[in-house]
């Protein structure tokens, strides 16, 4: 745990009580400040008073004794409309801020010179956040992982000299931390996203772009106009600016070559990493994500050997894009995070041969969208209560089987791979769909896929 020693003495409000909630306010009472909780749910309450923390409902408090008020970042801040809790805040003058603020002032007023890399984007955030906590670990550094990756920020360890700190940020965090100033804060990409609770992709845009504007070095995408615009401005306000690019060659910064990713400056390029051969870094995608993770892990001073080392050793995350088995030229994947549409596309636009295992709670505009992918599978196995509509956009287009369930699926698409004589492919479950008719989350889904992979004769797990 990080004790929140920033506001010792001081009397602090918290509404939402869900995992990180709780764990703030725990980080605050153990730095010693005066903590009053609450949240909309009862039950929650109840979780927060039987941990011992100070309940009492936020309408009815006195709002001029708080310093501060900390929100979870799964409440409304600001559309469609700021939750009662801010409105309150607000009318007294109390400032409003996150945990991801908490642990920024933390930092800043026990170990400031602490490495800090923060990332964000619409896509990719945890594989690069991943990937470069693995860079970090694997070149022998004390390396704290946490954000909206799964780990709350003030569960990490206190910060100190010579810690590493790798923090994932969503925008509800961003909008919550308003002195955010990582020592390298990356921008990976920028499309439509969440606007039901930021109102326009402008507003979207502008709270991204906050990360990089108080970055020490700022590595920022640029194949989209949104974030190639930020980089403009970010370093006309004098910052120093890492481009980044899977789409084209640049004069400064780091671009994709297919699997070849190349560092330019002065127009001078040169190759830094071929990533042809790394399984958990296929595709333009993760091309995008490494040479992020690349200028960040240059930008706090690791060796160009060691990063290149933790490329070539990065197990991949859980449920996205993993390789999980082998059995001769077929590579089991388990892609059960790609609970859409647009999620499964990197998988699909990754291999060249698929049986591909998808359905489940079906989304609106099902699998249309996946059409050009469609000449690279060679045979679907349709899951769960999309797949009528999935045959159906299917058609004669692309073979395929309703198998109902995970097990019938993994069986039959690893019999069909195996008599494959064509090449390498892959068996990947990739469902485009949530999993909730059959499964209780997409990670349960992805451990039953695991679990049946393992059970067939004669392959060779990797996990």
């Amino acid at each position: 745990m990080i004790p929140v020693t920033t506001f010792k003495g001081r009397k602090v409000a918290l509404f939402g009580l869900g995992g990180s909630g709780l764990a703030t306010a725990e980080a605050l009472v153990a730095g010693g400040a005066e903590v009053t909780v609450w949240d909309d749910n009862p039950d929650s309450v109840a979780k927060a008073a039987a941990a011992g923390l100070l309940t009492s409902d936020l309408r009815h408090v006195d709002w001029h004794s708080f310093a501060a008020f900390v929100l979870s970042p799964g409440v409304p801040l600001t559309h469609p409309k700021p939750h009662w809790s801010v409105d309150l805040a607000r009318k007294a003058g109390v400032e409003v801020i996150g945990d991801v603020e908490l642990f920024v002032r933390e930092r800043r007023a026990h170990a400031p010179d602490c490495p800090f890399i923060a990332i964000t984007g619409t896509n990719g955030k945890s594989t690069t956040t991943a990937l470069i906590a693995h860079i970090l670990k694997e070149s022998g550094r004390d390396t704290q992982l946490g954000g909206n990756i799964g780990t709350a920020v003030l569960t990490l360890d206190p910060p100190k000299a010579g810690r590493f700190y790798v923090v994932e940020c969503s925008s509800y965090q961003i909008d919550l931390a308003p002195t955010l100033n990582p020592t390298a804060g990356i921008l990976l990409n920028l499309t439509p996203d969440h606007l039901d609770r930021h109102g326009t992709i402008q507003h979207y845009a502008d709270i991204k772009e906050r990360l990089v504007a108080g970055s020490g070095t700022a590595v920022v995408g640029v194949d989209d106009s949104f974030s190639s615009l930020i980089a403009d401005r970010v370093e006309r306000a004098g910052a120093k600016v890492v481009r980044i690019s899977r789409r084209h060659a640049l004069a400064d910064g780091l671009y994709a070559e297919g699997s070849r990713l190349m560092r330019a400056e002065g127009g001078t390029s040169a190759l830094f990493a071929d990533l042809a051969g790394i399984q958990t870094l296929r595709g333009g995608h993760n091309a995008q994500n490494a040479a992020a993770a690349v200028a960040a892990c240059l930008a706090v001073g690791v060796e160009e050997k060691a990063i290149v080392s933790g490329l070539r050793s990065f197990p991949g995350l859980k449920h996205r894009m993993q390789p999980v088995a082998t059995k001769g030229e077929v590579v089991f994947v388990n892609d059960s995070k790609a609970t859409n549409a647009d999620a499964a596309a990197p998988a699909l636009s990754s291999y060249e041969r698929i049986y591909w295992i998808a359905g489940g709670l079906p989304k609106e505009g099902g699998i249309t969208s996946l059409t050009p992918f469609f000449p690279r599978v060679v045979k679907a196995y349709l899951i769960g209560e999309a797949a009528p509509a999935f045959a159906a956009t299917l058609g004669e287009t692309v073979p395929y089987e309703i198998s109902g369930t995970l097990d019938k699926a993994v069986a039959h698409a690893a019999a069909d791979a195996a008599r494959d004589e064509q090449g390498p492919s892959a068996v990947m479950l990739s469902p485009a769909c949530a999993s909730f008719d059959q499964y209780k989350n997409f990670e349960v889904r992805g451990d039953a896929f695991v679990g049946h992979v393992a059970a067939i004769e004669g392959v060779t797990m990797l996990i």
